[in-house]
């Protein structure tokens, strides 16, 4: 599907976006000439410092050594701040005016914001800019997933989610390729922030999500947006009809009181909410914590983001293999991904560093990039399935938010190495074995209907949106023959 494609795409510049302060924020090798006392300013650090290592990155135009070195981690932080505050935001506000106008204006701001971080004329300048790109890139990634899904039918999400969330990889080594190529990081952070504007101009034709239409009663509008993609699709649909059920009224007058408040009130949703916002916690931090590390091993360092990228790939399909089989499904495979990931980084504590082997520090941190990529990409396509369309958003938003604090603290986890080697590793391993374990109190949803309502949650069985065409031709045949 054209929609679908479209937003994958776009997924490439998020990756960008996400992954910019690792070469733009890359600290090349350095020494002191002198050292006067601990009181010298700036000026005089300024004049000290002599980079041995010809990078042109906001460390050497800056000076962000020493006393100064934590705002490169900042920026970092901030950027997933910001992605905070825009799942808070953008999350419920998606699910009250639409999908589409608010993934647009979304996406306008974050190129404007981001051509910011590219002529910054100082340090503040550019944090602020990361801040606000990330309080963009955090609502309209969230909603351009949950547009992305409900384009298709539920049989389709995992392969569009899987589908998206490896374009996401696929922008993490193309990232790595492009500051290969383009080494000033004023010129990278413009060349990766243009990638915006080519996605914005092919976005402006996208329809609204028929699903949110639906559910919010524009039954007339929802069915124009499945016959117009089914047109693009090289499909007739002339006689296509949405089912006209109770639930669903115009202006979403049966679904008031949905919003965040539910997700704390309503009790399926309460636990849900809370296993959920915990396991999206920990595979931020260790997705994160694992990439933000490929700049500081050893080797090149353009080489080791693009590989940190590209080994996610085979996880993809491990995805769509395991999610899809009846004895795995989507819990017990999230769950064995993530406690997969955190054996993997348990096992770092126990093989020495630079040992040069295939049994390395670096290739099982490779190891268990690869298996949180994996139960990342089912979070994504599980939490989408236990959420009611009126409060998939909001409850996707929630969620999303508690991730971007695992991203917070992610760029400061390396720096637990000044307590013990081994600290950064063991912290991602816990917080994958105990993600993994709670994961387990959640339902199935494999083969499940998807549910629109609240009042759906607690129903055994749920009607078909969209009738079967066998049906809806009877009934368009009864109606001509009526006349």
């Amino acid at each position: 599907m054209l929609e679908a494609a479209e937003r994958r795409g776009f997924k490439v510049y998020m990756a960008c976006q996400s992954m910019l302060i690792v070469l733009v924020g890359s600290t090349p090798e350095y020494h002191i000439e002198q050292q006067d006392d601990a009181a010298a300013g700036r000026q005089e650090l300024h004049q000290q410092v002599t980079f041995t290592e010809d990078i042109d990155s906001i460390v050497t135009e800056w000076f962000l050594v020493k006393q100064q070195a934590y705002k490169v981690s900042l920026a970092g932080s901030l950027f997933f701040a910001g992605l905070l505050v825009g799942n808070i935001v953008f999350g419920p506000l998606s699910d009250k005016i639409g999908r589409r106008p608010v993934y647009l204006t979304g996406l306008f701001f974050e190129v404007v914001f981001g051509y910011m971080t590219a002529l910054a004329p100082n340090y503040e300048v550019f944090a602020v800019s990361r801040l606000l790109v990330g309080l963009m890139n955090g609502g309209i990634g969230l909603v351009s997933f949950v547009l992305t899904q409900e384009y298709v039918g539920k049989s389709y999400w995992a392969m569009t989610g899987t589908l998206t969330s490896m374009s996401f990889a696929i922008g993490i080594a193309l990232f790595g390729a492009l500051g290969y190529f383009i080494r000033p990081w004023r010129s990278l952070a413009t060349a990766a922030n243009s990638l915006g504007v080519l996605f914005f101009l092919l976005s402006v034709t996208l329809p609204e999500s028929p699903r949110w239409l639906y559910s919010q009663g524009q039954t007339e509008r929802a069915e124009e947006v499945l016959r117009y993609m089914a047109l693009r699709n090289g499909n007739a649909a002339n006689h296509l009809v949405l089912q006209r059920v109770g639930n669903a009224k115009a202006g979403n007058h049966g679904n008031m009181g949905t919003g965040v408040l539910q997700l704390v009130l309503h009790p399926v949703l309460r636990l849900r909410t809370m296993v959920l916002m915990y396991v999206w916690y920990a595979c931020s931090l260790v997705y994160y914590g694992l990439t933000f590390g490929a700049s500081e091993t050893s080797g090149n360092r353009y080489v080791n983001v693009a590989m940190y990228g590209l080994v996610e790939l085979p996880a993809y399909p491990l995805c769509i293999y395991f999610i899809n089989k009846h004895w795995a499904g989507r819990r017990k495979s999230m769950a064995g991904f993530l406690c997969l990931a955190g054996t993997a980084c348990l096992c770092t504590t126990f093989i020495p560093e630079n040992t040069g082997t295939l049994l390395s520090v670096t290739s099982l941190a490779l190891l268990g990039k690869l298996m949180v990529s994996a139960a990342f990409n089912i979070a994504y396509i599980y939490t989408s399935e236990l959420y009611p369309t009126v409060i998939r958003n909001a409850g996707l938003g929630v969620c999303s938010m508690s991730s971007r604090i695992g991203g917070i603290l992610a760029p400061f986890v390396p720096s637990m190495r000044a307590f013990h080697t081994s600290m950064p590793f063991t912290v991602f391993c816990l917080s994958g074995l105990s993600a993994g374990c709670l994961g387990l109190l959640l339902p199935e949803t494999l083969n499940g209907p998807v549910a629109e309502t609240l009042e759906e949650l607690n129903s055994i069985t749920r009607s078909r949106v969209l009738e079967s065409k066998a049906l809806l031709y009877e009934d368009n045949k009864r109606k001509s023959n009526n006349k």
